[in-house]
């Protein structure tokens, strides 16, 4: 077995889409709509047919989880890097908010930031022993 999709939602998806794609780096990897329903994934562009991130819309559940973990401070999704303080630099100067900057924890360094979708991403860099 593999892991192919996840999902995060999003209050808004064009949004979305600009800042995961603008602001993080990713690529828009499927963008299609039916009707009212529009399914639209992005992927790392060192990874193209890697683990997609499916940005999805709200529904009443989602919301209220999305909201409840924001507000618990807890990341929806998370990313990892090979260098968080370079990637911190990056995304700051493309105007990313971050709520935590590169700080070193238990086995890691991480960053954390808004999505300006409702969400808290974060960023890990895995310490190396």
């Amino acid at each position: 077995m593999k892991i192919k999709l996840t999902s995060v939602y999003v209050d808004d998806q064009e949004k979305a889409l600009r800042f995961y794609t603008e602001v993080l780096g990713f690529t828009k990897k499927a963008d299609f709509s039916n009707g009212p329903f529009r399914w639209l994934t992005v992927a790392s562009p060192e990874e193209p047919d890697g683990t997609e991130l499916q940005l999805a819309p709200d529904n009443p559940a989602a919301k209220a989880y999305r909201e409840a973990i924001f507000q618990q401070g807890q990341p929806a999704v998370m990313f990892f890097t090979d260098d968080v303080k370079a990637d911190h630099e990056r995304i700051k100067a493309r105007g990313a908010e971050f709520t935590m900057p590169p700080t070193e924890v238990t086995g890691s360094t991480i960053a954390q930031l808004h999505d300006t979708c409702g969400n808290l991403v974060q960023i890990t860099q895995l310490a190396r022993w």
